[in-house]
């Protein structure tokens, strides 16, 4: 009777045995199927394995120095390039930053700046930027990243002068990237984050998650018009067709949008870039352009200092209209000219190509 009953017994141990084995031997077999599959995905969605070979139907003109030049827009009604420009050591930054907006007269060919907001007396990074004109004045508007928080910064520019006349907060502005002005007192921006640290940040960058946003200012208030953007970028508004652009870097993608009388905006389509698109300008033709990154990983171990150069890339997109669209590639260039590239900036046969950390940038001349 003992001897049955601890034969049972040992029997039920080594089937419980075997039977937890193998439970967990799947376990551990799902883990690493996942392990493999996020590692996967997270290679080929960021244009790990993308060959990146030399291409542009033109020249280098000059480059010109000047640290991080993250964003550039251009009047052609006066020919000026407006520059933001932030001296980075590691983006995203562990301290205080400064940099400032700079002019360069696009009417001739000596491209020289000049420092326009050098009395500006509060801490000033400088990150998007955009600016409209009104009779004979500009309102200038920059995202501003300090180390107790985030702003945007308005200016008025009468050509000569530059006025600092307020700064903007709100909980909203969370990780705040481009910004692009409707009028002297409306503007949109991207929170390219809807996380700032922990898992959040870490599945937005790795898994893709599409949580970040595009947040709209009415003059009085704040509200979210745009979400489930996978890293919101660049941001820029056609006026003539009523359309706001929104780039996606982790998506590969650029975002249209049509925007409503009172502000919001309805999603209209995605258009595949097959790059990490940064910033966004608008040519005179309506054609967007954008600086790019062609391996988000590269670049992501670049800014962090890892690595000594990351690749740059300047597409262009014809859009003619819902479905109706063609993406060129321009310019293409390992990194060894000019790291990490965020704006491309046409004027005339010529485009002024931005990045986020170098001490220079380029001005390209087309080949006709």
């Amino acid at each position: 009777m003992i001897f049955n009953s601890v034969f049972w017994y040992l029997t039920f141990a080594n089937q419980t045995y075997l039977l937890f084995m193998s439970f967990t031997k799947r376990i551990i077999l799902v883990v690493l199927v996942l392990i493999i599959a996020f590692i996967a995905h997270t290679l080929f969605s960021t244009g790990f394995f993308r060959t990146v070979e030399n291409q542009f139907q033109g020249t280098i003109i000059k480059k010109i120095p000047l640290p991080g030049a993250e964003d550039i827009t251009i009047s052609h009604i006066d020919s000026f390039a407006l520059i933001s420009s932030t001296k980075r050591l590691v983006y995203p930054p562990k301290g205080q930053e400064q940099g400032g907006l700079y002019i360069m007269d696009l009417k001739n060919e000596n491209f020289s700046i000049k420092h326009l907001t050098a009395s500006f007396d509060k801490p000033f990074a400088p990150h998007g930027i955009s600016m409209i004109k009104k009779d004979s004045i500009y309102t200038i508007m920059a995202v501003n990243h300090t180390s107790k928080g985030h702003s945007i910064e308005v200016f008025t520019f009468n050509g000569k002068n530059i006025n600092h006349i307020k700064s903007l907060t709100d909980s909203s502005m969370i990780s705040p990237n481009d910004v692009v002005v409707i009028d002297e007192n409306r503007f949109y921006f991207t929170n390219d984050h809807g996380y700032t640290k922990g898992i959040g940040k870490f599945s937005e960058e790795y898994l893709g998650l599409s949580i970040s946003n595009v947040m709209y200012y009415d003059g009085n208030s704040f509200r979210k018009v745009a979400k489930g953007i996978a890293y919101a970028n660049g941001i820029n508004f056609d006026p003539k067709r009523n359309l706001m652009f929104v780039a996606s870097p982790r998506g590969f993608l650029i975002k249209v949008y049509r925007r409503k009388d009172d502000g919001s905006l309805d999603f209209v389509e995605d258009i595949p870039c097959e790059t990490g698109v940064d910033n966004i300008e608008i040519d005179r033709y309506g054609n967007l352009w954008s600086g790019a990154h062609p391996n988000l990983l590269r670049f992501k171990a670049y800014a962090k200092g890892k690595k000594d150069t990351a690749p740059s890339e300047v597409i262009k997109v014809n859009y003619r209209g819902t479905n109706d669209y063609e993406v060129e590639k321009i310019y293409v260039e390992d990194g060894k000219v000019m790291s990490g590239s965020s704006v491309a900036a046409p004027f005339n046969d010529l485009i002024l190509t931005g990045n986020v950390m170098d001490d220079t940038f380029l001005v390209l001349k087309k080949r006709e």
